[in-house]
């Protein structure tokens, strides 16, 4: 949801202090700016506390970094419309940690968002290139400069025989609803000796619907994991949605089908149809 332009101007205000779980404006506003501040920041999980000693917005948790991201953005999550999470700094380092990228390391992130991921990455060495499906948040990517590039696009429709080759590692906090859609697709992304590391739904560790069941063998298949997440993993967005993490490790030989494997098929259908 969309920051109405006046309360984005206060909360971007140099004089406004956003540290650690407050938000404060320490200057006189106009009533009705601060009764539309004031819901949005309810909505995003913070109450009024009116104290003398504190005379702030307190949440229950640390809203420094991600309030910082939204603004970015220009937008937050909200109860009434939950189709935008950024990713919480906190998973963010989680998910950096586990992918292992080191410097020059070629990263994609398919659902890049106001780029949580793409900044960590590319603070780390990595050279990384973003997919995202929104155009304004895709002309936020670029204006930050973190992403060797930045694709307006829907993920699930690129090729990745548009690729010379396959990134290092891929990182991703794809859309829930169709998010084993957006794992599949991503590993045809991947090289021969890489990493695919994604948040997903916790339902994809019990549901027993046939895609999913298929997604959990290939990812045993593939000596992979699913992890479970603390349940406070997206608290700070407003959310208390249960979450787990997907770790892919791609190598010669795997059962996965990487970028190798797809750049293969064209020679094998005309090996096939030779015969």
């Amino acid at each position: 949801m969309q920051f109405p332009n006046d309360v984005l101007r206060v909360l971007t205000d140099e004089r406004t202090v956003i540290h650690n779980d407050r938000v404060q404006v320490p200057f006189e506003i106009d009533r009705a700016v601060y009764e539309r501040m004031n819901k949005v920041l309810k909505e995003m999980g913070g109450r009024w506390d009116g104290r003398k000693h504190v005379r702030a917005h307190q949440f229950p948790y640390r809203i420094e970094e991600f309030m910082r991201q939204c603004l970015a953005a220009g937008e937050y999550p909200s109860k009434y419309d939950q189709g935008w999470f950024p990713t919480p700094p906190r998973l963010v380092t989680r998910l950096l940690d586990l992918a292992g990228i080191g410097p020059r390391a070629t990263v994609l992130e398919p659902s890049a968002g106001s780029g949580a991921i793409v900044s960590q990455a590319a603070q780390r060495g990595g050279v990384v290139d973003a997919v995202e499906y929104d155009e304004r948040r895709a002309g936020l990517l670029r204006e930050q400069g973190d992403a060797r590039s930045v694709k307006h696009a829907d993920f699930l429709s690129l090729d990745p025989l548009d690729l010379d080759e396959g990134y290092d590692r891929v990182v991703m906090n794809p859309p829930f609803a169709n998010g084993i859609d957006h794992i599949r697709h991503a590993i045809g992304f991947m090289s021969d000796d890489a990493v695919l590391v994604s948040v997903m739904t916790q339902g994809l560790m019990w549901w027993s619907d046939r895609k999913t069941v298929e997604f959990r063998q290939m990812v045993e298949d593939a000596e992979g994991e699913i992890e479970e997440l603390p349940d406070d993993s997206f608290r700070e967005c407003g959310t208390s949605i249960r979450t787990c993490l997907v770790y892919l490790p791609s190598w010669p030989g795997s059962s996965l089908r990487t970028h190798e494997w797809w750049v293969k098929q064209p020679r094998q259908l005309d090996l096939f149809a030779a015969a």
